[in-house]
């Protein structure tokens, strides 16, 4: 089995007093889960944004799904998923709209980019707000759907950033099936 993700002494600073992530190493390997924990302020988030490719190390060296994050981030972002801490959905849109939107970005065409918003309206248990504006979700839903979004391209990595944050007990437990799901599925 091979590591998904390295990440070997990875060092972030912010001026000359916030050392953000010290020294970071860690390997995960294919198929499998994990939970980075630890307080606020620990590192975790800044971990997961020099991981994704939003920031830039220090010092240190990471490799997603075999690509080198600071010198291939074009390719790395070709095969993960993200979903941060606070739900990026447009809010203008419907929630098709939205995951039809992530689709054709990810240039995977018109019917596959609306089949594949359809089938995530259901997994994510938003077929009756689909056609709604996501400025009228709730907090639990709007975090569904950024969810959702993360996983239009089907991508081998997927990074969640707090990923229950925001969601009811139901909700919660249903995200979990997803990963266990997607874990199945090689995700």
């Amino acid at each position: 089995m091979s590591d998904a993700i390295i990440a070997e002494d990875l060092v972030k600073t912010y001026g000359k007093d916030i050392r953000a992530l010290d020294g970071l190493s860690l390997r995960v390997p294919e198929g499998t889960v994990l939970g980075l924990l630890g307080p606020n302020g620990a590192g975790k988030t800044t971990a997961v944004r020099i991981l994704t490719t939003l920031v830039i190390p220090d010092s240190g060296r990471g490799m997603v799904a075999g690509y080198d994050v600071i010198s291939q981030p074009q390719e790395l972002k070709r095969v993960i998923g993200l979903s941060g801490q606070n739900a990026a959905v447009d809010e203008h849109l419907t929630g098709f709209e939205n995951l039809d939107m992530v689709g054709r970005l990810y240039h995977l065409g018109r019917a596959k980019s609306r089949a594949r918003a359809d089938e995530l309206l259901e997994q994510f248990d938003l077929v009756e707000a689909g056609g709604r504006p996501a400025k009228g979700y709730s907090g639990g839903m709007r975090r569904r759907l950024d969810l959702a979004a993360a996983l239009v391209a089907q991508p081998p990595v997927l990074f969640l950033d707090e990923p229950t944050t925001g969601l009811d007990p139901r909700s919660r437990l249903g995200l979990w099936e997803v990963i266990a799901d997607l874990v199945r599925a090689g995700t």
